[in-house]
């Protein structure tokens, strides 16, 4: 009754949805015999786009990078094939898991040097087979994001304990988000 309701109003119904003991919002749209779920997020948890892209310089795109980019697209176009696709977290994690049943020692493996930075258009040609002079090494000049009102938690690194029992003692203390 409420599927058909909101089909024919052209409205999408909202509600709350627990999730891994956390309460989200939840718009619910009618879908042939069904209801389809997409969660929203609260307020707080939106920031501006002017926090990501005011640094970023207007950078005037030329038509030969346009179609370098067109023709690598059109190269890599396919049909989405979910069956291809693999988590390999979980898959990790079984094998870890089975490893510890088996009695095995478990260590973690080192993650390689990333220092090789690369000219993006460069690669771009190269994939293609136009190949150019070599890649300049560019420096990495990324700034930390600006926090939120009340976001702060979600944009701090993760450290050590020790380092987070630091940063914790410095920090003002906060008013807390009312629950609903």
């Amino acid at each position: 009754m409420i599927r058909e309701t909101i089909r024919e109003m052209d409205k999408v119904a909202i509600g709350r949805v627990v999730l891994t003991n956390r309460e989200h919002i939840i718009a619910l749209e009618p879908m042939d015999k069904g209801l389809v779920g997409t969660l929203l997020r609260y307020p707080y948890e939106v920031r501006s786009e002017q926090e990501y892209f005011d640094e970023i310089q207007d950078v005037k795109v030329t038509k030969d990078m346009l179609d370098l980019a067109k023709h690598i697209v059109n190269q890599k176009a396919g049909r989405f094939e979910p069956e291809k696709f693999e988590d390999h977290y979980e898959t990790a994690l079984i094998d870890l898991i089975n490893k510890k049943r088996a009695g095995k020692p478990i260590t973690p493996k080192e993650r390689p040097a990333s220092t090789n930075v690369v000219d993006l258009m460069e690669a771009l040609r190269r994939s293609v087979g136009n190949e150019a002079a070599p890649a300049k090494a560019a420096k990495p000049t990324k700034k930390p994001r600006k926090a939120a009102a009340g976001q702060k938690e979600m944009l701090m690194p993760i450290e050590g304990k020790k380092a987070a029992k630091e940063a914790t003692a410095k920090r003002p203390a906060k008013p807390q988000r009312k629950s609903a």
